[in-house]
Protein backbone atom coordinates (compact mmCIF):
# COMPACT_ATOMS: atom_id res chain seq x y z
CA UNK A 1 0.00 0.00 0.00
CA UNK A 2 1.31 3.41 -0.90
CA UNK A 3 1.45 5.86 1.89
CA UNK A 4 -0.35 4.10 4.65
CA UNK A 5 -2.23 6.28 6.80
CA UNK A 6 -0.06 6.42 10.66
CA UNK A 7 -0.93 5.22 13.59
CA UNK A 8 -1.46 8.40 14.76
CA UNK A 9 -3.84 9.21 12.08
CA UNK A 10 -5.89 6.29 12.76
CA UNK A 11 -6.07 6.91 15.96
CA UNK A 12 -8.32 10.39 15.32
CA UNK A 13 -10.60 8.54 13.43
CA UNK A 14 -14.42 7.92 15.26
CA UNK A 15 -14.46 4.15 16.20
CA UNK A 16 -17.28 2.31 14.55
CA UNK A 17 -21.05 3.12 15.79
CA UNK A 18 -19.94 6.29 17.26
CA UNK A 19 -21.22 8.88 14.45
CA UNK A 20 -24.39 6.55 13.30
CA UNK A 21 -26.78 9.36 15.41
CA UNK A 22 -25.25 11.97 12.45
CA UNK A 23 -26.85 12.22 8.87
CA UNK A 24 -25.06 10.30 5.72
CA UNK A 25 -24.21 14.05 4.48
CA UNK A 26 -22.69 15.40 7.58
CA UNK A 27 -20.40 12.02 8.68
CA UNK A 28 -16.77 13.31 8.40
CA UNK A 29 -14.87 11.48 6.22
CA UNK A 30 -10.82 10.93 7.32
CA UNK A 31 -9.25 8.61 4.57
CA UNK A 32 -9.55 8.55 1.02
CA UNK A 33 -8.02 5.21 -0.89
CA UNK A 34 -7.70 4.56 -4.21
CA UNK A 35 -6.95 2.63 -7.38
CA UNK A 36 -8.21 2.00 -11.03
CA UNK A 37 -11.11 4.14 -10.73
CA UNK A 38 -12.05 2.62 -7.16
CA UNK A 39 -12.48 4.92 -4.53
CA UNK A 40 -13.19 4.21 -0.51
CA UNK A 41 -14.22 6.99 1.90
CA UNK A 42 -13.27 5.96 5.61
CA UNK A 43 -15.63 7.76 7.93
CA UNK A 44 -14.38 5.14 10.73
CA UNK A 45 -12.72 2.40 12.34
CA UNK A 46 -12.75 -0.40 14.63
CA UNK A 47 -8.83 0.38 15.85
CA UNK A 48 -8.08 -2.92 14.40
CA UNK A 49 -8.93 -3.96 10.59
CA UNK A 50 -12.81 -2.66 9.69
CA UNK A 51 -13.15 0.67 8.52
CA UNK A 52 -17.07 2.10 7.64
CA UNK A 53 -17.10 4.41 4.75
CA UNK A 54 -18.76 4.93 1.10
CA UNK A 55 -16.93 2.26 -1.69
CA UNK A 56 -17.68 3.40 -5.56
CA UNK A 57 -15.73 0.72 -7.38
CA UNK A 58 -14.92 0.88 -11.37
CA UNK A 59 -16.33 4.22 -11.50
CA UNK A 60 -20.13 2.70 -11.15
CA UNK A 61 -21.89 5.23 -8.97
CA UNK A 62 -25.03 3.60 -9.54
CA UNK A 63 -23.72 0.49 -7.10
CA UNK A 64 -21.53 2.56 -5.22
CA UNK A 65 -22.45 2.39 -1.69
CA UNK A 66 -21.74 2.55 2.18
CA UNK A 67 -20.50 -0.04 4.14
CA UNK A 68 -17.82 -1.79 6.09
CA UNK A 69 -14.11 -2.03 4.29
CA UNK A 70 -11.29 -4.63 5.40
CA UNK A 71 -8.21 -2.45 5.91
CA UNK A 72 -6.38 -6.02 5.04
CA UNK A 73 -7.92 -6.29 2.06
CA UNK A 74 -6.96 -3.30 0.88
CA UNK A 75 -3.10 -3.41 1.91
CA UNK A 76 -3.29 -6.85 -0.60
CA UNK A 77 -5.36 -5.29 -3.10
CA UNK A 78 -3.14 -4.16 -6.37
CA UNK A 79 -4.17 -4.28 -10.03
CA UNK A 80 -1.08 -5.03 -12.57
CA UNK A 81 1.07 -4.70 -9.75
CA UNK A 82 0.26 -0.93 -8.47
CA UNK A 83 -0.87 -1.11 -5.04
CA UNK A 84 -3.88 1.25 -3.69
CA UNK A 85 -3.10 4.50 -2.82
CA UNK A 86 -4.57 6.88 0.73
CA UNK A 87 -4.07 10.22 0.13
CA UNK A 88 -1.90 11.94 2.51
CA UNK A 89 -3.36 14.01 5.11
CA UNK A 90 -2.25 17.56 3.81
CA UNK A 91 -4.42 17.07 0.51
CA UNK A 92 -7.37 14.93 2.00
CA UNK A 93 -8.21 16.85 5.45
CA UNK A 94 -11.17 15.91 7.13
CA UNK A 95 -14.15 16.77 5.36
CA UNK A 96 -17.91 16.26 5.07
CA UNK A 97 -18.85 13.44 2.86
CA UNK A 98 -21.18 16.27 1.44
CA UNK A 99 -18.00 17.99 0.30
CA UNK A 100 -17.37 15.30 -1.98
CA UNK A 101 -18.51 15.37 -5.47
CA UNK A 102 -18.18 11.64 -6.08
CA UNK A 103 -20.32 11.00 -2.96
CA UNK A 104 -22.71 13.47 -3.88
CA UNK A 105 -23.20 12.10 -7.44
CA UNK A 106 -23.99 8.95 -6.71
CA UNK A 107 -25.97 9.70 -3.87
CA UNK A 108 -27.56 12.13 -6.15
CA UNK A 109 -26.99 14.98 -3.52
CA UNK A 110 -26.06 17.32 -6.08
Amino acid sequence: MWNEPSKARLEKMPRLYETENISLKEKLVHLHFFIAGCDWYVCEFDGHDLFWGYAILNGDYEMAEWGYISFSELRELSVCGIEVDCELEEYFPVKKAQSIDKICESNGWK
